[in-house]
């Protein structure tokens, strides 16, 4: 049982934005127990002080330093609960990076992660954002979320359709924001491998990778590894790698609108990409939209629209918060103007 404390402490290292702010205090833990005591010690001598908890910095902005205490998840280890001849339970300490733990998974015989692959961020970052790629969502693979409230250290279980899942959302984000810190997430994994292909153009770009690998393997042939080997390839061709240029990934939601809207939006613009997003709703790109408004490449001081990827906002060296902030809402006011839709950033603001 281990707890590092960190007072005026420094986050650039910990948001892939690559932030300059501190918080007032950083605390890491690396178990139930060690999160319990620190709980304990908080409410006697610093109740106070805002606690925010945070995984990687991966979907944070942070708008300027942080007033209180920043907890930081170390609890980590992969345990199989069961098995059956179709499935196993795995449960999966939520400071593991869900990355690594997809690699593990696949290595042993696990699937239903892999279009994931190369997501930034810790797993119990992934349960509360509910992350998703290509047509797959986390969600899709949880069984249940284990948490610890700040408040009195108590301990409580959510069933999947406890969660409250949407389209990047989950009850961790809205009513319980910053009331709970996940501890474990106990994913529901095949052991048969069914790949999941049918978003977008995923066919297409994965007929590219493969074509080049030695294999030469088509999307109907491909195994659980080749298909995260690609996808990797995918994300790495267009998105940028925080750790050269800051950045949190997908900045904003692609919008869901009424099909109405969709319909109006495709007589001017019948090339405008749109997805079926059930209940008479129609998913719109949002990196599209940008694009067309006329911001993809183009900066705001040291903040800039990404290059190849418009739904990416990046730190092009000494960017604050409030530029990416101020970046962020003249993309939005373009894109309200020229189309009538209002983005929805997807990265959390932290004040």
């Amino acid at each position: 049982m281990r707890t590092e404390l960190t007072y005026d402490a420094p986050l650039m290292e910990l948001n892939t934005f690559g932030i300059q702010a501190k918080a007032r205090m950083l605390l890491t833990y690396d178990s139930e127990a060690s999160l319990r005591e620190a709980l304990s010690d908080i409410r006697h001598h610093h109740s106070n002080l805002p606690m925010l908890h945070i995984g990687c910095g991966s979907n944070l902005l942070f708008l300027g330093d942080y007033p209180g205490i920043v907890l930081r998840s170390a609890n980590r280890g992969i345990r199989l609960l069961g098995e059956t001849t179709d499935e196993v339970l795995v449960e999966v300490g939520a400071g593991e990076v869900c990355d690594d733990f997809i690699a593990h998974a696949i290595r042993n015989g696990w699937y239903g992660m892999e279009n994931l692959s190369l997501i930034p961020g810790q797993v119990g970052a992934a349960a509360v954002q509910n992350i998703g790629a290509y047509g797959v969502e986390v969600c899709d693979v949880i069984h249940e979320v284990k948490g610890i409230s700040l408040s009195d250290g108590s301990e409580r279980l959510w069933k999947r359709d406890d969660c409250g899942y949407g389209y990047r959302q989950s009850i961790f984000k809205s009513e319980l924001w910053g009331k709970y810190a996940i501890t474990y997430v106990t994913f529901r994994l095949s052991k048969h491998f069914n790949p999941n292909l049918q978003y977008g153009g995923l066919r297409k770009a994965l007929e590219q990778f493969t074509s080049d690998s030695p294999q030469g393997e088509c999307p109907k042939t491909l195994g659980a590894l080749q298909l995260r080997e690609a996808i990797i390839g995918i994300r790495r061709a267009k998105l940028p790698d925080p750790k050269k240029q800051g950045n949190a990934g997908s900045f904003f939601k692609n919008p869901v609108v009424g099909k109405e809207v969709a319909e109006q939006l495709l007589v001017d613009y019948p090339e405008m990409p749109h997805y079926p997003a059930g209940e008479g709703k129609v998913k719109l790109a949002a990196g599209w939209l940008i694009e067309q408004a006329g911001w993809k490449g183009r900066s705001l001081g040291p903040a800039a629209v990404h290059d190849r990827q418009a739904l990416v906002l990046v730190n092009k060296g000494g960017a604050t918060g409030s530029d990416i902030q101020r970046l962020c809402e003249a993309v939005r006011k373009d894109v309200g103007t020229r189309f009538g839709i209002d983005l929805e950033p997807e990265v959390n603001f932290i004040i």
